[in-house]
């Protein structure tokens, strides 16, 4: 493992909820919305843009085929399908069931789409080279970097895309945990540390692009409360004190992204 895969894997590991505060929890703190990622997919293949989009169309024609790692429901991939028709394919890769099951709804009748239930890259030799790899918003789900990324690289004919935020997405709830648990959370890694280690696996043709999206967030304050007071492992009876939380911190229509894209080794 090199020096920046090991730093990374320490900073990550900070993160994880204290025993005392997880064995308080009602609700698991780590169950994901799928309404909310098959929200995110809809908006994304109504409104495609982005230099992430972009630079994976760059590599894409019709019939060609894009690998979707961290699939959720189909953000990252979806927006491709006009590009590689009918003829085209899409596979998407995640480890919940139910996500892939949303990808399989959006993607039935506009493109040839395989889904595949693991976590990467533990199943990718089960998983064929495609034109294009893309992984969005799950760098930070990744203690192992190293084999991830490396992995990534040798499924791409074309070119790899990842998209992650500059720092952890959850911190933006650090004041919270401060508030509710006395609890400081971490400051890295970063999308900094990510490309150190993207660059320590000798990858070709290295970008970063730095940049912002369009992300109104449209969901229900009722839905967001209880889903923040999820992830802070509160009970319900302390949602009160949460949506007051969060009305003296609305969210951004705007979200800042990094864009990290290479040259595949397929």
């Amino acid at each position: 493992m090199t020096a920046s895969a090991e730093r990374w894997r320490e900073a990550l590991a900070a993160w994880a909820i204290p025993d005392e505060i997880l064995s308080r929890a009602t609700r698991s703190p780590w169950e994901l919305p799928v309404g909310r990622f098959a929200a995110r997919a809809d908006d994304a293949v109504a409104h495609p843009s982005g230099w992430s989009h972009d630079r994976a169309g760059s590599g894409l024609q019709a019939g060609g085929s894009i690998l979707d790692v961290g699939a959720g429901a189909g953000a990252a991939s979806l927006p491709h399908v006009a590009r590689v028709g009918r003829h085209g394919l899409v596979t998407a890769v995640d480890s919940s069931p139910a996500m892939l099951e949303a990808f399989a709804a959006a993607a039935d009748g506009r493109v040839q789409h395989a889904e595949v239930v693991g976590a990467w890259p533990g199943m990718a030799a089960t998983v064929d080279v495609h034109d294009v790899v893309v992984a969005h918003h799950v760098a930070y789900n990744v203690a192992d970097l190293e084999p991830f990324v490396i992995a990534l690289t040798s499924h791409a004919r074309g070119c790899v895309v990842v998209e992650l935020p500059p720092r952890h997405p959850m911190s933006w709830a650090n004041p919270l945990w401060e508030q509710f648990w006395d609890l400081r959370r971490p400051t890295s890694p970063t999308a900094d540390d990510f490309v150190d280690v993207v660059r320590d696996t000798g990858v070709r043709d290295l970008v970063v692009y730095r940049w912002s999206r369009r992300d109104p967030d449209n969901t229900p304050l009722d839905e967001r409360v209880s889903l923040v007071a999820q992830r802070l492992c509160l009970p319900v009876d302390r949602e009160p004190e949460v949506r007051q939380a969060l009305e003296s911190m609305p969210p951004a229509n705007r979200r800042e992204v990094v864009t990290v894209a290479w040259a595949g080794r397929a």
